[in-house]
């Protein structure tokens, strides 16, 4: 059996893993590989830890106030607090610039699933149109990763859009605003589904409705933004620790893989890596090499590895990334209740609108404010601070976000590339995200559909408070060296081989060659199961 050199533990690199493992096959993982802080107090609850912490300012907000979303300077609603900090954490070696974008990276024991909000939906035959492989493919593979992950799902009219296909466990239990909303749709299901073209399900998500594969289920404890105590949400941590469990299996972590090195033929011969506590580069070698760093930093490791042979600064266009636009809304039939804290936090609702060419679907959640950090939306209301408390209190059981997502192209101005570092051999990774001139348009389709929708509900939506968030924002990057049926530079055959290096196999988003508006994530993690599971 073969030995498998893997670079990164986010959710592309974990599964991958495993399933070589299971197939036999010996499995190396170097990793960077920041670890979260452990979780403080994991039974309590959300009001609990405000009641009974010494700090609790310092606990969900920082000691120094960073985890406050100040509005003047951040478009979304949603804020990362200090716990999840790890995640987002870069090496000082790992220099970028961007240009009308702000990308997001993520080197942390799992990657950006780390702070994901678990949306889990399969793609179908229309958002594999551009794909050099069909849903029958992901079909199988799909139904693996539910298997392993467990993810709550419920069979709506959502399944029209995304195949219904795995052994999915039971969703959470609906708060009572989502069920609410949920229920006035069934009442208005046919003038919502033919007059607005929109159709409202259960969301589809990686969190556990019950005990299952040795992980606890939701403990509805409303600490979710701050990270799950618990463990009931799928973190490719999880999957990791599985696969440690395996003898086939050598985890590195604390190094950072630079470049490949290969020879004349294009065989790559060794990962190149510095620890990051100094001392001498490693070298790690392998029959097989595979790039699942997330797409930016498999991007970016492929360009070094040419730069440092050739001398060539090589352009990879089509970057991709979901816009995401934030939608809040007040359902008018919830004022005077009380909000439920002790609840699961992100969204029990999921939307599609279909559109004239399927591959324009568009996707959104809905996420009922609990027990969120709420000082964004305060801020944002036309008030001062004691006015709009005051007013917030008395709207909050009916305050929700409609979170839209538009697909993305491959654009040849939307493009990567690398800038070396004078007097160095380092290099800086530099981005270039162009506008989609359809985009405007189909966004305005969108978000007009959205607001009927939810008046046809019972909802209304504040003029000026909706925020279309900036390039990058959603983190959902793709298409850089995508996948094709044809052989081309820079690009991957079906199997993931990078053409040119045919011992080379790019598992992550960066071989996607088209983008749809759903979360991504889902499809990731079975597109590495599948290529894994075709090595010889």
């Amino acid at each position: 059996m073969a030995e498998i050199a893997v670079v990164g533990s986010g959710a592309c690199g974990v599964h991958f893993a495993l399933t070589a493992l299971q197939n036999g096959h010996r499995v190396v993982l170097l990793d960077v590989g920041y670890q979260p802080p452990p979780a403080i107090r994991p039974d309590a609850s959300l009001d609990a830890l405000k009641d009974e912490l010494e700090d609790p300012v310092g606990y969900f907000l920082g000691p120094a106030g960073e985890g406050v979303v100040y509005p003047a300077s951040k478009p979304s609603y949603y804020g990362h607090p200090p716990s999840k900090s790890y995640v987002f954490r870069v090496p000082e070696r790992f220099a970028t610039r961007a240009r009308a974008m702000a990308p997001l990276f993520s080197f942390a024991r799992g990657g950006l699933a780390e702070a994901w909000t678990a949306g889990s939906y399969a793609f179908g035959e229309s958002d594999l149109a551009e794909f050099p492989f069909g849903y029958e493919a992901l079909r199988p593979c799909y139904q693996e990763v539910a298997r392993r992950i467990g993810v709550g799902a419920a069979r709506d009219d959502l399944a029209r859009f995304i195949p219904y296909d795995a052994d999915y466990l039971d969703p959470l239990p609906l708060d009572q605003h989502s069920a609410l909303l949920l229920a006035r749709y069934a009442d208005k299901r046919g003038r919502l589904n033919d007059r607005y073209g929109f159709y409202l399900g259960r969301s589809r998500v990686a969190t556990l409705s019950r005990d299952y594969a040795g992980r606890r289920g939701c403990a509805q404890l409303g600490r979710c933004l701050w990270g799950c105590p618990v463990g009931a949400i799928y973190s490719p941590a999880h999957t990791l620790a599985e696969c440690l469990r395996h003898p086939g299996f050598r985890y590195l972590p604390g190094v950072l893989v630079r470049h490949f090195s290969y020879g004349i033929d294009g065989r790559v011969t060794s990962f190149e890596a510095e620890p990051l506590e100094g001392g001498a580069p490693i070298q790690v070698r392998a029959d097989w090499y595979v790039l699942a760093a997330g797409a930016l930093a498999s991007s970016k490791i492929v360009l070094d590895s040419v730069w440092r042979r050739t001398g060539r600064i090589a352009v990879l266009p089509g970057l991709m990334d979901n816009r995401q636009v934030h939608v809040p809304f007040l359902t008018f039939g919830m004022l005077g209740r009380s909000y439920q804290a002790a609840s699961y936090q992100y969204h029990h609702l999921a939307f599609g609108l279909p559109q004239s060419d399927p591959r324009d679907y568009v996707h959104g959640q809905i996420t009922t404010l609990k027990a969120a950090a709420v000082h964004p939306i305060v801020q944002s209301l036309p008030l001062d601070l004691r006015s709009a408390l005051d007013a917030f209190r008395g709207l909050r059981a009916g305050l929700g976000i409609a979170n839209v997502n538009l697909c993305d192209r491959r654009r040849e101005a939307s493009r990567l590339t690398i800038e070396p570092v004078p007097g160095t051999d380092r290099t800086t990774l530099v981005l270039e995200y162009a506008d989609d001139p359809g985009e405007p348009a189909r966004l305005a389709r969108a978000l007009r559909q959205v607001r009927r929708a939810l008046s046809a509900l019972g909802c209304v939506v504040p003029p000026g408070m909706t925020r279309v968030l900036p390039k990058g924002a959603s983190v959902h990057y793709a298409g850089t060296l995508p996948m094709s049926r044809e052989a081309r530079e820079y690009c991957c055959d079906p199997q993931g081989r990078l053409h040119g290096f045919a011992n080379l196999i790019v598992a992550d988003g960066a071989s996607f060659p088209f983008l749809p508006a759903k979360n991504l994530t889902f499809t990731l993690m079975a597109n590495a199961v599948r290529l894994a599971s075709q090595l010889p």
